[in-house]
């Protein structure tokens, strides 16, 4: 992997600006790669459009814009249907399939789903939990940061209370995505 461009959508309240800042962290502190992690969101608190992009690369990064993005990862219907359109082709397409309605019109692309936030119900009656399941599946299905550098990031960034129910969502994700 020379540089790879992942675009993480969703709405607010789904964590995704937390888990772009992961793995942000992860590939630049610990796997010792450049990266550059952006994020735009709407004026509201929970419930707005959130956007964020993240740049890991070997070599220098020397422009911060994601205009098509070799992975997106989409978490809400809106998010998906605002930036599918901007998917390279051939690239990877994210989703969770409990919220995200797929167009199938879009067969160059690669298409990985999971049910995230229905499971993050479930195993763990905590929506806030989706992120790190989807995380670990993101981690799982295209290697783009170590296991190693995810768990130290993920120490760094939460509040040390949470760490280990994050973790456990991290490896459900992993089992997900085998």
């Amino acid at each position: 992997m020379k540089k790879v461009e992942i675009r993480l959508t969703g709405i607010g309240g789904q964590g995704v600006v937390l888990s772009s800042v992961i793995l942000g962290r992860a590939a630049s502190v610990y796997d010792k790669m450049y990266a550059i992690q952006t994020q735009t969101y709407g004026s509201d608190m929970r419930g707005g459009d959130v956007c964020t992009e993240v740049i890991i690369a070997k070599e220098m990064i020397i422009y911060p814009v994601i205009n098509n993005p070799d992975i997106l990862i989409a978490l809400a219907q809106r998010a998906y249907d605002n930036h599918v359109k901007d998917l390279k082709p051939n690239g990877i397409l994210i989703t969770d399939s409990s919220l995200v309605k797929v167009d199938t019109s879009f067969k160059e692309n690669i298409h990985y789903h999971g049910m995230f936030n229905k499971i993050a119900i479930d195993q763990f009656k905590k929506k806030t939990t989706a992120n790190m399941i989807m995380l670990g599946f993101v981690y799982k299905k295209t290697g783009v940061v170590s296991y190693h550098s995810l768990k130290k990031a993920m120490i760094d960034l939460l509040l040390s209370r949470t760490y280990e129910l994050n973790k456990k969502a991290l490896d459900l994700g992993i089992e997900l995505a085998e």
